[in-house]
């Protein structure tokens, strides 16, 4: 009885997570396109876009994460049914998203010579650079998406992302085909191609869900033009308040794994291309902890709104339950196809040996991977941020990377090395998070009987 109030939450938590993890892969689908389509070329081409890709996806993910604010303040505003505050939450992060986008772009093209000198293969470098510059250019649409996004989903309407994210992702797999290999008329520009192809997809996935937001009639009221009189400080001070800790707490989960990297482009491009391999699997299999995330973070949210504390850790737990089983699934999944599964990207025997070493180690750190995204979501749910933010630096940098420089570059298990490190981060983090919550949700209950 006790489990069954937890198990019975779980279709209401799938109803309104497989839009978003669906859209989430649709992300993630987006560069394993890329690094499926490329790896053809050879293992130089796909350690190119490993390389090409790790400041980008720091920005992609400090952008995400800050982007991510957006979901428990309309999902509250949602709960108090107040149009009106969700409408100025939405707009004011639509601005801030926007201008957030641009000023990443442009840092992103001051940090290029970063890649000069990460101690990389040079013929790695030079086919990464054109690639690089055309994908930081897709971090404008990239964030003005994710201010759309992250609306909907507050309000409960995870599936018109969805729909726009496979939409985008068909037509970035049409331009890659035609423009990596230069198929019929068009010309063969291989990675420069794929990087068109990518920037192309974000632009047409923004119109798409554009166009789907602004004719629903639930969402005309909100789209109502902000009057100059309406913009207040407050409403972007709440917004910053919440995402960028958030966007902290991601960063320094994706740049442990960009330091992962980067520690494998030091031992060679046949490492690299393996690190590269697994780091896309066990990323797609994160994609469904985040859409179960960002589902705890929305129900969590309405049920602060409504003031019910009890229900909320109820939630909470619920979903933590549900992306264990799932979780556990991936793992079984790795351990017995981790001979196989690289197969997909590339036919060189070297790379595929390593990348299935690496599975492995994926699978041991899948629950833990899952929980704490899932726990760290539960936590923006009830707006605590900076303490978490805390957490998962310590997790991260002071006890899992530290561990993968030493083991990667100063033992013999080299890339393996590196990979245990990062296991050790998660399940720190997994371990700190779930001891935050439980702590402050007790506390919350607590606070809330004393107040009636």
């Amino acid at each position: 009885m006790r489990l069954r109030q937890y198990t019975r939450e779980f279709k209401t938590n799938l109803s309104l997570a497989t839009p978003v993890i669906m859209g989430s892969l649709g992300h993630i689908l987006v560069g394993l396109a890329d690094d499926m389509m490329v790896g053809v070329l050879g293992p130089v081409q796909l350690a190119a876009t490993s390389l090409g890709n790790s400041l980008v996806f720091i920005a992609i993910s400090i952008g995400i994460g800050f982007s991510l604010a957006l979901t428990p303040l309309i999902s509250e505003a949602d709960g108090e049914n107040d149009i009106q505050k969700g409408r100025r939450i939405f707009q004011h992060g639509m601005l801030l998203n926007t201008s957030l986008g641009i000023v990443m772009f442009i840092a992103l093209l001051f940090a290029k010579p970063i890649l000069y000198h990460l101690k990389q293969p040079p013929e790695v470098v030079e086919l990464a650079i054109p690639y690089f510059k055309i994908v930081a250019l897709s971090m404008i649409p990239m964030m003005i998406f994710q201010g759309l996004k992250q609306f909907a989903d507050g309000m409960s309407q995870t599936k018109y992302a969805m729909r726009a994210t496979i939409i985008a992702n068909v037509i970035n797999v049409f331009i890659n085909f035609l423009l990596i290999y230069g198929i019929w008329i068009f010309p063969r520009l291989e990675l420069v191609g794929a990087a068109t192809g990518t920037i192309i997809s974000r632009i047409a996935m923004v119109i798409m869900l554009f166009y789907m937001l602004r004719k629903k009639e639930i969402f005309i009221p909100f789209f109502k033009r902000l009057k100059l009189s309406e913009i207040k400080w407050e409403y972007f001070y709440k917004i910053i308040n919440l995402g960028f800790p958030t966007a902290l707490q991601i960063l320094f989960e994706v740049a442990a794994f960009v330091g992962a990297v980067l520690l494998a482009g030091v031992l060679g491009t046949y490492p690299q291309a393996a690190n590269q391999i697994a780091m896309k699997l066990a990323s797609t299999t994160f994609m469904i902890a985040i859409g179960v995330g960002v589902a705890t973070t929305v129900r969590i949210g309405n049920q602060k709104g409504k003031g019910d504390y009890i229900g909320l850790r109820r939630i909470a737990f619920s979903n933590q339950l549900l992306i264990a089983f799932v979780m556990i699934g991936f793992s079984l999944l790795f351990f017995v196809f981790h001979n196989y599964l690289p197969y997909a990207f590339t036919q060189n025997k070297e790379v595929v040996n390593i990348a299935a070493k690496l599975l492995l180690i994926a699978a041991v750190f899948q629950l833990s991977d899952g929980l704490q995204a899932v726990i760290l979501a539960s936590l923006r749910g009830i707006q605590d941020v900076w303490i978490p933010s805390l957490l998962t630096f310590i997790a991260y940098w002071i006890i899992g990377f530290p561990i993968s420089y030493y083991l990667g570059l100063h033992t013999e298990y080299k890339t393996i090395g590196i990979w245990i490190g990062l296991s050790i981060g998660l399940t720190t983090s997994a371990i700190l998070l779930f001891l935050r919550f439980n702590h402050k949700t007790k506390k919350l209950i607590q606070q809330h009987h004393a107040n009636t």
